[in-house]
């Protein structure tokens, strides 16, 4: 099967990331120059379609499967290495494509995450930009946000800043929030809410923003379960400052550094090797992620 998608709204200037309510049945060619440019001045480009609704719905499903087993999946990191349906769709072509224009052609893969919000759900994200605490040396990252359901202003979508990712590296202040969904409350003061879009996304449909960009997001008020893909992508030559057994997953290209371990994406789901494997992984993320 070849995938592809629809852009919407892809001027270079955002005025809205709105999304359709219409059942999407297909997909349709990429116009990356369009993207690459809108990434470039605002930080981000949403929202893009990725899959169709029903292709969106059954990897929903083999999520949901996989929790009535394990249980719930919200923030597990390097989910990818034991489910393979999130490591299918963090791989699209499409994805790369999109991936490539905005970093190069050598790709790693450094985390899948899924962020779910329940329905009904007071958890939020405050302002905050990614990269002040993952502990990469250099920029040239990308994060992925994939829909698996309505992410709308009611269910608490992101709001983007346009433009925030040339403001540099800003002060965060670590707020003790237990409705916050971010580690250490890391959270940036005194931004201009006025200039935030929100980022509507109808389920596979995506975006993609820049690790300084400024975002956020509200709670869930509505009766759905708020369901998004997250994943990182990085240039080789970029490495973790904070220790020196971080991993990541070349995808695409060549890695002439070796700057990372290597992660082993899942063949199977729930293999107990892999899940014991990414445990740790977890576990040592969420010791480090929020340490500014």
């Amino acid at each position: 099967m070849t995938f592809s998608f629809i852009i919407q709204n892809i001027s270079a200037t955002v005025i809205g990331c709105k999304y359709n309510l219409q059942e999407k049945t297909s997909v349709s060619v990429p116009d990356l120059d369009a993207i690459a440019s809108q990434y470039k001045v605002n930080g981000f480009a949403s929202p893009i379609r990725l899959l169709s609704s029903l292709e969106a719905d059954q990897h929903r499903k083999a999520l949901e499967d996989a929790e009535a087993i394990v249980g719930k999946m919200h923030y597990r990191s390097k989910i990818h290495t034991v489910l393979t349906s999130p490591f299918k769709l963090v791989t699209l072509p499409t994805v790369l494509n999109i991936v490539e224009r905005i970093i190069g052609p050598n790709i790693l893969l450094y985390n899948v995450t899924y962020i779910i919000k329940e329905a009904n759900d007071r958890s939020h994200v405050s302002w905050h930009q990614d990269l002040t605490y993952w502990g990469l040396s250099h920029d040239d990252q990308v994060s992925l946000w994939l829909a698996l359901s309505p992410a709308s202003i009611k269910s608490g979508c992101m709001k983007m800043i346009p433009g925030s990712h040339k403001f540099g590296r800003k002060k965060h202040h670590k707020i003790h929030d237990t409705k916050n969904i971010l580690l250490q409350g890391q959270t940036v003061k005194s931004v201009q809410n006025k200039s935030a879009v929100y980022c509507e996304l109808g389920p596979g449909e995506a975006s993609f923003h820049h690790g300084l960009t400024l975002h956020s997001s509200g709670p869930n008020n509505s009766r759905g379960r708020r369901i998004g893909l997250n994943a990182q992508f990085l240039a080789p030559h970029v490495y973790q400052t904070k220790h020196d057994s971080d991993s990541a997953l070349l995808v695409r290209g060549e890695d002439k550094y070796g700057n990372f371990e290597n992660d082993t994406p899942a063949s199977i789901n729930l293999d107990q090797a892999a899940i014991d494997r990414q445990k740790f992984l977890h576990d040592r993320y969420i010791k480090i992620a929020g340490k500014q």
